[in-house]
């Protein structure tokens, strides 16, 4: 399923946040509902291309690249945090104009996405969010000044370290399937082809700017995640893989915080849920949603 045989795909567009140019793919079928896929760290748009193909029968499907991902800009002489990205999202929405907007989110992209519907509560008619609470010890940060210098010394390794590249194609698939061997072959293909670029010399290197890879020293507590995920609205479904490294939302008492939130897991499933049992996923969210 690497091309998504007899689907024609997403046409790309653009759009500001910060002076920065963004990018995003629009699934086509403008008189559908809206229905935002958000996906997580070091990913791009394209990762949702099996969950958009299948949704787009129902849905006018709208899939962004967060900044320093995909094809959207990198944030030079800044850094990236979780502020920029709900501000990026809040910039792509107010653009499009398409209220109230279903949302899907993975990891990253679901935490942006739960703290921007805790921020707009009147935009965003159902959300489900895989794996987007956090890792566990969210809650319990080191002293700011040591998470201060933790991350200037990030900062200065991460000027130090130049991309990798990869002398074939070949080599970055399998770079692929190492990061998650829950991948077909078919899928590792389809996400790596969307994912590199390709220099002058002949080498490939993964899209992401690295330095997205730094965790702000401001970290976001759980008491004020708590607190901005009780504005949520909206029936928010709390999607995670039991063989993760996400604890469960129930058990760790983080699902009260919402006023409607359920929780799924899904057998069988690590951290990217949606890729590693796609067809279960597509149940759960299609039964969340009031689509069948």
């Amino acid at each position: 399923m690497a091309e998504l045989p007899g689907v024609l795909g997403p046409t790309s567009h653009y759009f500001y946040s910060q002076r920065l140019k963004l990018h995003y793919v629009d699934w086509g079928n403008a008189d559908k509902p809206p229905l935002l896929l958000v996906h997580g760290g070091r990913d791009h748009c394209r990762s949702w291309d099996w969950v958009a193909a299948d949704l787009r029968r129902d849905f006018h499907v709208i899939a962004p690249d967060l900044r320093g991902h995909g094809d959207s800009a990198w944030a030079v002489g800044s850094a990236y945090s979780m502020i920029d990205y709900v501000l990026d999202v809040a910039a792509l929405l107010k653009a499009l104009d398409l209220f109230p907007i279903t949302v899907i989110a993975h990891s990253l992209g679901a935490s942006v996405a739960l703290q921007y519907a805790g921020i707009y509560p009147e935009q965003v008619a159902r959300l489900v969010a895989v794996e987007g609470l956090g890792p566990p010890g969210l809650g319990k940060p080191k002293s700011a000044s040591a998470r201060m210098a933790q991350w200037i010394r990030e900062m200065q390794g991460l000027a130090r370290r130049h991309p990798r590249a990869y002398a074939s194609f070949e080599e970055a698939v399998v770079r692929m399937r190492e990061a998650n061997p829950r991948l077909t072959a078919e899928q590792a293909l389809h996400l790596t082809r969307n994912g590199v670029i390709r220099y002058e010399d002949g080498t490939y290197a993964w899209k992401f700017d690295n330095f997205v890879r730094a965790v702000s020293p401001y970290l976001f507590n759980l008491d004020d995640a708590g607190e901005i995920w009780s504005h949520i609205t909206c029936p928010v479904l709390l999607v995670r893989g039991d063989e993760s490294w996400a604890p469960d939302p129930e058990a760790d008492g983080r699902a009260s915080a919402f006023r409607s939130a359920e929780v799924l897991t899904i057998e069988g499933a690590g951290h990217w849920v949606h890729h590693d049992q796609l067809d279960v996923f597509l149940r759960g969210a299609r039964r969340f949603l009031g689509i069948g």
